[in-house]
């Protein structure tokens, strides 16, 4: 008989209901500033996050951590919805570095590292690996800037404070094709490293999607 695979929700619902609890307990004020966000008060009880996350805006309300993409009425993904929230709960205030590190030197990141080459990086070297031209347009169009890393690099400002390089090294007859994810040095002081592994995910996967 064969097991039924369980869906995202099902994975990942208590730990979308951990998150619901926490963020009802913040400050907005100062978490809007921390986060480097703003917000709207709705009334005496509640308000609003506006947060910007790979190339969009989406609406997170509080007390009830309800998410939504500014302008679309389709329903959050489980994991964006978790991520934003995550987000707002761990932001610290720390300046972005402008210094890129590898995932695995993230906290714990050798723990996740396995997860994230095929989620990511090596999702990104099947895809582009022998089409700089089609990278490039793909980062195009989710606002990446170009930076002078490898064959052709850019960098993504996914989260306000959440930095992301995508480095693609071209595969010819003597190397295999090579994309190397890299996280600006204040990221973990914005998210979780597991977190931080599902976003260099989503990012593929926005790159990916856009040719």
């Amino acid at each position: 008989m064969q097991t039924r695979r369980r869906t995202p929700e099902e994975t990942y619902g208590p730990a979308l209901r951990k998150a619901k609890s926490a963020f009802a307990e913040l400050d907005p004020r100062e978490t809007a500033e921390l986060a480097a966000i703003s917000y709207q008060s709705k009334d005496t009880r509640g308000c609003h996050f506006q947060v910007p996350f790979l190339n969009a805006t989406y609406h997170v309300s509080w007390p009830e951590g309800l998410v939504a993409r500014a302008g679309d009425t389709e329903p959050v993904d489980i994991a964006t919805h978790i991520l934003l929230l995550h987000y707002l709960l761990t932001a610290d205030g720390t300046a972005v570095t402008g210094q890129w590190i590898a995932f695995r030197n993230l906290p714990g990141g050798l723990g996740y590292f396995a997860a994230f080459q095929g989620r990511a990086s090596l999702r990104l070297a099947h895809t582009f690996g022998h089409d700089q031209a089609a990278f490039e347009a793909a980062a195009k169009t989710i606002s990446g800037e170009r930076l002078t890393f490898g064959d052709a690099s850019f960098l993504f400002r996914a989260l306000p404070r959440v930095w992301l390089a995508v480095v693609l090294h071209l595969g010819d007859e003597e190397f295999s094709a090579d994309a190397n994810v890299l996280f600006d040095a204040a990221a973990s002081h914005y998210l979780p490293t597991e977190d931080l592994a599902v976003l260099g995910g989503i990012l593929a996967g926005r790159l990916a999607k856009a040719i």
